[in-house]
């Protein structure tokens, strides 16, 4: 099969240019000291969002506005909304309250004409953010619009990762992404489970992708599994169990149907050492 390789596009200059001072704009504001992120997320996303209509204080003090106009003002202010992970009984509160409003700015960049399909500007400015909000994140992360997470704080991310669109990292158990790791569109990953007899008892699971992992379309990982260094999941599939070194899982449940042909000798072994615990 041919290679295609992405192409590279460059923005005009006087955008690149705007681009780069206003996220620099946005990075000092967040690291200055005493910096409130609920304002400077309520203040990004008014100007974003209501370009030349004067400041968000100013707006909101106008007593003639219409209930619907302040409704869609409060929702600026992180402070006057809630995410369902706040709901969440583990919710560690003070972690959650710091990287909240950062959480709230990146969902509804997602929604403005600035974000959305915008991939230059989209992917600079969530690749500014995610160090304020995640546990780690190494370089060159680029992440498409309308991804979530669950806490934030406790997924970790390694060089050169890739999230495409609509994906669900659910970080509630701990969620670890290997260098190299790329996760497709509508695809869920999931670190925490409920008893199918009482929904209110959760388990929290740690799952960990590793190095150039691929998890492609629509396919599911449930909480707990650990997809093994250069492993696959196919379109659709769901993953209940550990996913071995350089196999290709697909179905649901998934199975493994070969093995990558780039392998090292020892993955198709079939000899088990017995003392050595299976991935």
């Amino acid at each position: 099969m041919p290679l295609r390789p992405l192409r590279r596009i460059e923005v005009p200059p006087a955008a690149r240019q705007l681009r780069d001072e206003w996220l620099a704009d946005v990075d000092q504001r967040l690291r200055a000291a005493g910096a409130d992120w609920n304002v400077i997320a309520r203040d990004t996303l008014f100007e974003l969002a209501y370009p030349l209509q004067g400041s968000w204080t100013e707006r909101r003090a106008d007593p003639s506005l219409p209930l619907a106009n302040r409704i869609a003002l409060d929702a600026c202010d992180p402070r006057n909304i809630t995410l369902e992970p706040e709901y969440y009984a583990e919710v560690d509160e003070a972690r959650f309250a710091r990287v909240k409003p950062l959480l709230w700015l990146w969902y509804s960049f997602d929604r403005l004409p600035a974000g959305g399909q915008n991939v230059d500007l989209g992917v600079h400015f969530r690749r500014m953010l995610a160090p304020f909000v995640l546990a780690r994140v190494g370089s060159n992360f680029k992440c498409f619009q309308h991804v979530e997470f669950s806490f934030g704080y406790q997924l970790e991310v390694g060089d050169d990762v890739v999230v495409h669109r609509h994906v669900l990292l659910d970080d509630r158990g701990g969620l670890v992404l290997g260098d190299r790791v790329s996760i497709s569109d509508y695809a869920n990953i999931y670190s925490h489970t409920h008893s199918i007899i009482d929904q209110k008892e959760v388990t929290a699971l740690r799952t960990v992708l590793e190095d150039d992992v691929r998890i492609t379309y629509h396919a599911t990982v449930l909480a707990g599994v650990r997809i093994g260094r250069n492993g696959m999941v196919g379109a659709g599939a769901l993953a209940t169990k550990d996913v071995r070194p350089y196999h290709v899982h697909v179905g649901i449940p998934a199975k493994s149907i070969r093995v990558k042909p780039n392998a090292p000798p020892e993955v198709f072994s079939t000899h088990r050492d017995p003392d050595r615990p299976r991935p």
